[in-house]
């Protein structure tokens, strides 16, 4: 009682002296939560190393924990639509950041990989998978008339801005001090943001009877029809019957495969395998983070005025390029990877806004959230096969250039797909903007 009585009085002192609309404090305080669940999602690519030389795991066993890990961060998506509109924000996000730290902390005990498996493919991914893109989805819609693509951008950039920040850092730890000092470091992050959350995060305008911003006065939110595992389901079924949902599902399917499946997941072990060391690596998927931040927000940015289809087009086929560049630029000079990794992070994942765009405008703002929750289901079963089928070819052939070959193909077919979408939904987006 007295936390919540706390963080009303903040909110009216913010709105009081600065004349700020408290959308903007929601916005940042997402994007903190993102910034930590997406660099906690990141950390078993600084650990696969480590876990290999002490417990004598192999990559592909690793591999396997991430693939079921990052499954289960897409498949909650859209149930996390649904728990978020009937429970609201800020509890949810604060259940999740505590049932993530718990399972951090003790994941030093554990010895064998059946541990690995529960801890972090199980309990962290359906945590974290509470905070994914579902979560800047539900805020941008909630708070914001105005600007979402730009608020959709932003949010979708911190995942890239939590390996900026996070991945050197807990690298940089794991090699001095042991992977064990990285995981307590990652714990205390997380009960930082938790109180930051429970202080700070408001569920809708209404609550503290203010309009979104961009609107003109304050609007009740409807209260959530249906059973919360079922409206998912429902809602999924009546996408199938639509084109469009196909394409952006397909799309980003391949979005997952070449992103975080396999570049996010192996790029460090590839390094390696360069003789590349592994915080040189870190600093390297860092670098991309910060030239996503940029790319990504400025999608945001082009997605309110430009054909979201086009822009898709240009996006996977831009990565697709990168993708087949990267084995020749591990192999050459360190100006190679640097010219990679900015070419290939302003693109990392600039797919994000375009496709909520068109997604929004297809199936409308109620559902748009577990529709695109859905989506993007499909866009971690790409990561969840990439992450596992990379590293068990790495095993099999002893490089990881087939995989990298394979990602810039199939990005080069997702640009053809997109090309497909319905002229119809980017239509009706223009007139939206």
């Amino acid at each position: 009682m007295y936390i919540n009585e706390l963080g009303v009085s903040r909110v009216n002192a913010i709105r009081k002296t600065s004349g700020l609309h408290y959308g903007w404090v929601i916005v940042f305080v997402t994007f903190i939560t993102l910034i930590v669940s997406a660099g906690v999602r990141s950390m078993p690519s600084i650990l696969m190393l480590p876990f290999q030389d002490e417990f004598g795991w192999s990559r592909g066993g690793i591999s396997s924990v991430i693939s079921i890990g990052i499954f289960l961060y897409g498949l909650v998506g859209p149930f996390s639509a649904s728990l978020l509109q009937k429970y609201g924000i800020r509890r949810v996000v604060v259940i999740s950041l505590a049932v993530l730290g718990g399972s951090m902390a003790v994941t030093p005990l554990m010895t064998a990989l059946w541990q690995f498996e529960i801890l972090w493919g199980i309990v962290s991914g359906l945590a974290t998978g509470m905070m994914a893109n579902v979560l800047g989805v539900t805020v941008s819609s909630r708070w914001f008339v105005k600007s979402r693509g730009l608020v959709v951008g932003l949010l979708t950039a911190s995942a890239a801005t939590g390996q900026l920040l996070f991945l050197p850092l807990l690298a940089k730890i794991t090699v001095d001090m042991g992977w064990r000092y990285a995981i307590y470091t990652a714990v205390i992050i997380i009960l930082v943001v938790l109180a930051v959350v429970a202080i700070w995060m408001r569920n809708d305008p209404y609550d503290l009877g203010i309009a979104p911003y961009g609107g003109e006065e304050p609007v009740k939110p409807a209260p959530f029809q249906g059973n919360l595992f079922l409206a998912p389901l429902i809602a999924l079924r009546s996408a199938m019957k639509n084109a469009t949902f196909w394409l952006l599902a397909g799309t980003f399917f391949f979005c997952g495969f070449s992103t975080n499946g396999l570049i996010g997941t192996h790029f460090i072990p590839a390094g390696h395998d360069h003789g590349i060391p592994e915080v040189t690596a870190a600093g390297l998927l860092a670098f991309m983070g910060l030239f996503d931040l940029v790319g990504t927000t400025a999608s945001g940015w082009l997605s309110d005025r430009f054909d979201s289809r086009k822009l898709l087009f240009w996006y996977y086929g831009l990565r697709g390029l990168s993708l087949l560049f990267l084995p020749f630029a591990l192999g050459a000079s360190p100006a190679m990877l640097i010219i990679f990794s900015v070419f290939y992070g302003l693109d990392w994942i600039a797919t994000v806004p375009p496709t909520v765009k068109l997604a929004s405008q297809e199936f409308g703002k109620e559902k748009a959230g577990m529709i695109f929750g859905w989506v993007v289901v499909a866009h971690q079963i790409g990561a969840s096969t990439a992450a596992y089928t990379a590293g068990a070819m790495r095993d099999w052939l002893g490089s990881y250039t087939m995989p990298f070959v394979a990602a810039g193909l199939v990005c080069m077919f997702a640009a053809l797909m997109a090309i497909r979408i319905s002229k119809a939904s980017t239509v009706a987006s223009q007139a939206q903007a």
